[in-house]
């Protein structure tokens, strides 16, 4: 009897020990209290459709404030501010100062997110999009990666930050944007009209750079975002006065319009390249194989070598080396018995740090012809390529290196926009230094069933941590 009841209490120890650690597996990444309030908070944020045309993003900003008084931040450093988008939609900017005590003598920091998102509808995806779901070591729903992740994780430090009495060296500012997938006018307004409030030294960019997995979830590299291209788009016009289909003429719209698209797609804009690109280039090489790590090293040491910068090309790091201008957009004619009177197409182009959108609009008439009108739309502006800083990509290496020791940091140039873009423009230099690692294959930011990694969102709060006590905490 007493060795069977050693027995049942060694079968229950196990099976006590097993449960133990099935529940420490299911929850492995939310233990902590502040890993908790990163949690609710993340899945309130989802739940805002913070798209353009649906006036949330005023909603969500108050609650963010909210949480931010509750957190024992004083209500003047708490500013919620209201802008009209560029169609005149309500919406808002968060500006949340936590106060340093002086003693570095330095400008504030700036950390930078949108509130914003892509619309979802809810009738194409899997699953709800304004509902947090989090399934098979994923967190579902839109935003979960652009950038709500970046709101909240930089929210969840500010008030962990904030119940350890954490006193930094100088100012820390978040800056949370309103449009910044629909105009930024948000964005351009907090850092010009409001610079009393967001004046700074350089910001960090939650919404840019990051790691990667490969397709084991092994991590691989992680870019720190230095520079954006700009994104400026022109039309193109061919007119002429038409006539009936019966009795075609050799100058039809349609056609001159063909031809001078066939003459944008055949040129090449000329090489150009920065100390980031080239330093891309280089520690790229060092995991590349085969042509490729070819390419990337005989670029990163002569970027004038027609060889490698043709093969680059061919690429996806074809932007990395030069502008880019494609078609993307076409309107023409009127009815189905009539010679067109017009014929328009829109081109976008991605342009390199430092050169201006209008340059790049005369380069075009010139390949395309007198004959063709081009009209530049909107009012891109040029932003200039931030100067890697050693505090910065200190701070940034010892954080990546302690969650994935050893794996490269490699400064980059992105062919997509940002906020950051405004803000270099507008004088503050900004590095890309999200906390996210992902998969390519898991990247699905603005299209369906968008995911983040449970284990990189958790992993971010300590990426953000780490950042600002290195950058800001007494030595």
């Amino acid at each position: 009897m007493g060795n069977l009841k050693n027995i049942v209490l060694i079968v229950i120890g196990i099976m006590s020990n097993i449960s133990t650690i099935a529940n420490e597996n299911q929850s492995s990444f939310y233990t902590k209290s502040h890993e908790q309030k990163a949690l609710e908070i993340y899945r309130d944020l989802i739940a805002y459709r913070t798209a353009a045309g649906h006036g949330q993003v005023p909603l969500m900003a108050q609650y963010l404030a909210k949480i931010f008084i509750n957190g024992g931040f004083i209500e003047n450093d708490v500013n919620v501010l209201p802008f009209k988008s560029n169609k005149g939609e309500d919406i808002a900017g968060l500006v949340v100062r936590y106060r340093g005590d002086g003693s570095s003598n330095k400008k504030p920091i700036l950390l930078i997110a949108h509130m914003d998102i892509v619309d979802a509808l809810p009738k194409d995806w899997e699953k709800n999009p304004y509902k947090l779901i989090e399934e098979d070591g994923y967190f579902f729903g839109r935003g979960t990666s652009d950038n709500k992740m970046g709101v909240t994780t930089l929210t969840t430090t500010f008030l962990r930050l904030k119940a350890e009495s954490f006193i930094p060296t100088r100012d820390i500012i978040i800056v949370f944007t309103g449009d910044e997938e629909s105009g930024m006018v948000s964005t351009e307004l907090l850092v010009t009209k409001h610079r009393d409030l967001t004046d700074a030294e350089f910001a960090l960019n939650s919404d840019d750079g990051g790691g990667g997995l490969n397709s084991n979830h092994v991590p691989t590299s992680y870019w720190i975002s230095a520079a954006e291209k700009t994104y400026a788009s022109y039309e193109l016009t061919v007119r002429n006065s038409g006539g009936h289909s019966s009795t075609p003429r050799t100058d039809n719209a349609i056609y001159e319009l063909a031809d001078a698209l066939k003459k944008v797609q055949k040129h090449r804009f000329p090489v150009r390249y920065n100390d980031i690109t080239l330093n891309f280039f280089a520690k790229s090489a060092l995991s590349a194989s085969g042509e490729l790590g070819e390419a990337f090293l005989t670029f990163s040491k002569d970027p004038n070598n027609q060889k490698a910068s043709d093969f680059l090309f061919q690429t996806s790091y074809a932007g990395i080396t030069r502008t880019t201008c494609v078609a993307t957009m076409l309107s023409a004619g009127h009815a189905e018995n009539a010679l067109p009177q017009s014929a328009k197409a829109t081109i976008n182009c991605r342009i390199f740090p430092g050169i201006e959108p209008n340059s790049i609009m005369s380069e075009l008439q010139s390949i395309v012809g007198k004959e063709v009108e081009i009209e530049m739309l909107g009012k891109p502006k040029a932003s200039p390529a931030s100067d890697l800083r050693d505090d910065v990509t200190h701070a940034i290496t010892k954080a990546v290196h302690a969650r994935y020791p050893n794996i490269p940091i490699i400064p980059a140039m992105v062919p997509w926009g940002t906020d950051g873009k405004i803000l270099r423009a507008n004088g503050i230099p900004t590095y890309g230094v999200s906390g996210m690692f992902i998969r390519d294959e898991d990247a699905f930011a603005h299209g369906l069933n968008e995911r983040m990694p449970v284990k990189s969102f958790f992993s971010a709060l300590e990426h953000w941590y780490i950042i600002l006590h290195e950058l800001t905490g007494k030595k």
